[in-house]
């Protein structure tokens, strides 16, 4: 499929990434929006709606007003003290676990959600593969009288049956997926799907930063809350001003991508932080998925691959286009570790701080102790690293696992 932006167009100067990637909707080589011509129209509205909002004061009101009264933002940045004194650097988390339900979903959410309403919309599309960004969606459209219906594949709905009942207190139609593997990339296939044919009265609530162009720009937005919330405790907790480190779990990226944009003209190094078994930045190729140019996993003729992670919200084969970028620019290294590890993760943070991690946040945190235990961080490194959610979700796969 050809990329229907038109070509004249060039993307604005974005010294080091994550500025206004402009009309053409491109991050370096990536991005784009290659969809059917029945969309082009729709996401062309969108981008209009969203510039002429994000504009607005009374907009940016609004949508703050309900992050702090709703969200319970800010989030702490919490010192990690046992478990830091344990690796030899100062950890900082900062807590979106703590967030009204509990992951950094919501404040996308609330965003769009803000923005469909402004736009005539009456109904949320989503797709969700470890129930947070679907169990947000939820949440905004009963907070905000919206409907709501929410895909899901059919194996993500058996491991996070917690969510999906979650879903449906707050109102929300869950809608199996049963097609392909049955995880998050199939969910966002059947919702983009679902999208084309209910374009009058439904806005297509994309969960991170992937999808056509505005997509990836809009999520990041409205997740940047975190890398600025994130900034200004660090100047207040840190000697420094700024953490030597920002380290965050990636599946598609959208924890990552709004901490990073908080700390972009900073000197700290970005750590973004895949699964194994679904590493589109460190594994990925160029290709084109969910109407997108970035890295996917894909077999020698090109064709998309399955993923495979312990966290069903990482069970995604790309990754996406501004973390591509930032790769490319070196401005963000992307490495991966094991389900084992994970857990390993997720219980030793457990025990040393009385913090239960989502599975995919307990990457980063896996990370960080693989780095520090081996000397890769230096000692007395400060790192700040996004907790993107908590674990109670995880439980029944964590039963399942080698803790059992």
């Amino acid at each position: 499929m050809k990329d229907v932006l038109p070509r004249r167009a060039r993307p604005v100067d974005r010294p080091g990434g994550m500025g206004d990637p402009g009309t053409p909707g491109k991050f370096g080589a990536y991005g784009g929006r290659f969809v059917p011509e029945s969309l082009v129209p729709a996401c062309a509205e969108l981008e209009e709606a969203f510039r002429d909002a994000w504009s607005d004061p009374g907009f940016q009101s609004s949508l703050a007003t309900l992050l702090a009264l709703h969200v319970g933002r800010p989030t702490p940045l919490t010192p990690a003290w046992r478990l830091s004194a344990e690796l030899g650097v100062n950890l900082l988390l900062k807590r979106e676990d703590l967030a009204h339900t509990g992951s950094h979903k919501i404040n996308n959410v609330l965003g769009q959600a803000l923005l469909a309403r402004r736009m005539g919309r009456t109904r949320l599309i989503a797709e969700t593969g470890a129930g947070q960004h679907g169990v947000a969606t939820a949440t905004a459209a009963g907070l905000l009288g919206l409907r709501a219906t929410v895909f899901m594949g059919e194996r993500d709905i058996e491991r996070q049956a917690l969510n999906v009942f979650r879903m449906r207190i707050l109102g929300a139609e869950v809608v199996p997926v049963h097609s392909g593997s049955r995880t998050l990339k199939d969910a966002t296939s059947e919702a983009m799907r679902h999208w084309v044919s209910s374009l009058e009265d439904s806005h297509y609530c994309v969960g991170s930063v992937v999808g056509p162009y505005p997509y990836p720009w809009i999520v990041r937005e409205f997740q940047r809350v975190i890398g600025d919330e994130a900034r200004g405790q660090c100047a207040t907790a840190l000697d420094s001003g700024s953490p030597d480190y920002v380290v965050a779990c990636v599946g598609g990226g959208s924890n990552a991508a709004g901490t990073f944009a908080g700390f972009v003209n900073t000197s700290a190094k970005f750590v973004g932080v895949e699964a194994e078994g679904g590493a589109g930045a460190s594994a990925g190729r160029v290709g084109v998925l969910h109407g997108f140019r970035s890295l996917f996993l894909q077999d020698d003729d090109g064709q998309i691959t399955e993923a495979h992670s312990i966290a069903a919200g990482l069970d995604y084969p790309g990754v996406g286009p501004e973390h591509a970028y930032l790769r490319d620019l070196g401005r963000a290294r992307y490495v991966t570790v094991t389900d084992a590890e994970v857990v390993d993760a997720t219980l030793r943070l457990a025990r040393t701080e009385g913090i239960v991690p989502a599975l995919e946040s307990a990457h980063a945190v896996a990370w960080v102790i693989r780095a520090a235990e081996s000397g890769e961080l230096p000692a007395d490194a400060n790192v700040m690293l996004t907790l993107s959610g908590r674990g109670d979700k995880d439980i029944a796969t964590l039963l399942t696992s080698s803790l059992a």
